[in-house]
């Protein structure tokens, strides 16, 4: 089981201080690591000890409310897709569909330098071959599935993301990445091909030569590299604490969920359908998006804060 407390104000509290507390009600005991870098949230977590999940959810509680972070969390594995942590992703995105105080989604690595390291090879071996198929279908459908989540999701890479961990990264809507950090769909070092998304997302956002030459040739860039042909939005240069990709998400993330949350699931909406057909028909589905913003309270909000010269608070009705 997952829990966690969640307190405001705790900058007085020393950076890496360990705290634990006895829960009457459950005989459980927690411990938890005070998360006291300069630009991350106020917040403490008590996570359980007993049960460990190779895929977790957190709700941040801070100014910017609404922020909910993805955390793979399998050490052991390097993150590798297994089917606990598959089952548990896709039991997260559809809870995430019901979540109307959700915002913005962070997809992170809570391994040091690890966001994924792809398919887990050693669980693949034990699988039948005609069981390989399904289980691949089922990976694609699930990034897919997180891909069309109707809020931003940011994917925080700060070390390797190779494999079935880069193509969950392209379903991310962005990808801030640290200048260290190794990426690349090297599948073909294995005799197969990129099978959950990566041969279709990938030339979407680098153009079809450039795709071709990184999978045909299993091409492992740095966070640097990943900038320069436009695979990331953000390079940060890593700091001591191995979390700088997550902490510049959480930036970004913030800045997103000041906005209209009705706008932003309509602008993402009208993007999404509108990159995926010619120019003309986009155009049509843009009107369509925009029309249903127009009767929202947040659009009326938004003007009256306007006139107010005050910041605007917006409820995404």
């Amino acid at each position: 089981m997952y829990s966690r407390f969640l307190f405001k104000n705790v900058g007085s509290c020393l950076r890496n201080s360990v705290l634990r507390v006895t829960m009457p009600n459950r005989n459980l005991y927690f411990t938890s690591v005070v998360a006291a870098a300069r630009s991350a949230p106020n917040i403490i977590r008590f996570n359980s000890t007993e049960v460990a999940n190779d895929f977790d959810v957190d709700e941040l509680q801070d100014d910017a409310p609404g922020i909910v972070v993805f955390a793979l969390n399998r050490p052991a594995a390097k993150n590798s897709i297994g089917k606990k942590l598959l089952l548990q992703m896709e039991s997260a995105i559809s809870n995430m569909r019901t979540n109307s105080n959700a915002r913005v989604v962070i997809l992170k690595s809570n391994v040091r330098g690890v966001f994924c390291a792809g398919a887990d090879l050693k669980e693949r071996r034990t699988m039948k071959e005609e069981d390989v198929g399904p289980f691949v279908a089922r990976a694609r459908q699930t990034i897919t599935d997180m891909a069309e989540l109707p809020v931003p999701v940011i994917a925080a890479i700060d070390g390797v993301a190779l494999g079935g961990g880069l193509e969950m990264a392209l379903g991310c809507d962005m990808r801030i990445v640290a200048d260290d950090a190794k990426i690349g769909l090297v599948e073909t070092r294995l005799a197969i091909i990129p099978g959950a998304g990566g041969t279709q997302r990938l030339p979407r956002l680098v153009g079809v030569a450039k795709a071709k030459e990184l999978i045909f040739c299993a091409k492992v860039l740095s966070g640097k590299e990943a900038l320069e042909i436009g695979l990331a939005e953000y390079s940060v240069e890593q700091n001591e604490d191995g979390n700088a990709a997550y902490l510049k998400a959480i930036e970004l993330a913030r800045e997103i969920a000041s906005k209209g949350p009705v706008a932003i699931k309509l602008a993402k909406k009208a993007i999404n359908t509108g990159a995926q057909t010619d120019l003309s028909t986009a155009l049509k589905v843009e009107e369509s998006c925009y029309a249903q913003v127009i009767p929202t309270e947040d659009r009326l909000e938004g003007l009256k804060a306007f006139q107010e010269k005050r910041p605007p608070q917006y409820k995404g009705k």
